[in-house]
């Protein structure tokens, strides 16, 4: 089967180095121009513009899209939309919100294609050799592109959500849990890092990573943090937040769920990007302003 990307970063290329590895054919597109050899060479075909990748196509297409989320997926959706047939299918599987799929699937129902939105999960790795796909839209287009499905991603690491929105939605949550587990993770090895006792941290991990109930991919990768000796005084401390934390709090206080361990964990990336610190400075300058209590000049 031939597959159209759109889309060629980190995980756009390892879907295609999966799909090629799984005898499909893959065109691709991509802003950058040096990933064009490593796709060439990987097998596929690359295209500097959108007309000649879509161009002279006889069998029903499909595009499968890894842009980032919002304004720059949806104005693509528009693009393939109208040098696409009647049939034809888009996959997005990037990060988008699931609002924003419930939209483009509406758009592209108007006209005449089908839309389907996959949130993908594995990282990089996972999108070269298997990952996990949670995947919304008709049921009868997912039924036809399950093969596909299966064979880029793991034993029992896909699942049809449901209706449009779904498969994003889902995504979406994941990811809030992945912020709360990554942040009680950091958390537990800061105190042991502050503890009187002079533990082997990769030791610790790869322990907690044998039998223990903590057990988990994420604590594989702390093992190997500690492994490679990683200075830690050479990083700031600085968590970017992709944005699908903020919109999993954004739905549960829409609904009104408690979701405090997410919530706090999201708050915990926006103040480690605040630099000024003026919240801290001010506490500071109060407790001077009212006690007598001593604050510390930045120097």
């Amino acid at each position: 089967m031939e597959i159209t990307m759109i889309g060629l970063g980190k995980m756009g290329l390892g879907v295609a180095e999966n799909l090629l590895r799984h005898q499909h054919k893959v065109k691709g597109l991509d802003i950058d121009p040096d990933v064009a050899k490593t796709l060439t060479d990987l097998g596929g075909v690359f295209y500097s513009d959108i007309e000649r990748l879509l161009e002279n196509q006889r069998d029903r297409r499909i595009v499968w899209l890894m842009l980032p989320a919002g304004s720059l997926t949806k104005d693509m959706i528009v693009e393939v939309a109208e040098r696409s047939k009647e049939g034809d299918i888009v996959i997005d599987a990037g990060n988008s919100h699931y609002q924003d799929s419930l939209n483009n699937f509406d758009y592209c129902q108007a006209n005449g294609i089908h839309f389907i939105d996959v949130g993908t999960s594995g990282g990089v790795e996972g999108a070269k050799h298997g990952a996990c796909m949670m995947i919304g839209g008709e049921q009868v287009i997912f039924e036809e592109l399950k093969p596909i499905f299966a064979e880029l991603c793991v034993e029992k690491g896909f699942i049809y959500c449901g209706a449009a929105g779904s498969g994003h939605y889902l995504k979406m949550v994941h990811n809030g849990i992945e912020y709360g587990m990554m942040q009680s993770i950091g958390e537990g090895f800061n105190l042991l890092h502050h503890s009187p006792y002079d533990y082997q941290m990769k030791d610790v991990a790869q322990v907690f990573n044998h039998g223990s109930v903590i057990r988990s991919w994420l604590m594989e990768l702390m093992e190997n943090i500690y492994r490679d000796r990683v200075n830690l005084t050479e990083i700031a401390g600085i968590i970017p937040s992709s944005g699908e934390g903020k919109w999993t709090v954004e739905e549960a206080l829409k609904l009104k769920v408690n979701l405090p361990v997410i919530t706090q964990s999201l708050m915990t990336r926006f103040a480690s990007e605040d630099c000024d610190k003026i919240s801290e400075k001010l506490v500071a300058l109060l407790r001077n302003q009212f006690g007598g209590h001593a604050f510390v000049k930045d120097e």
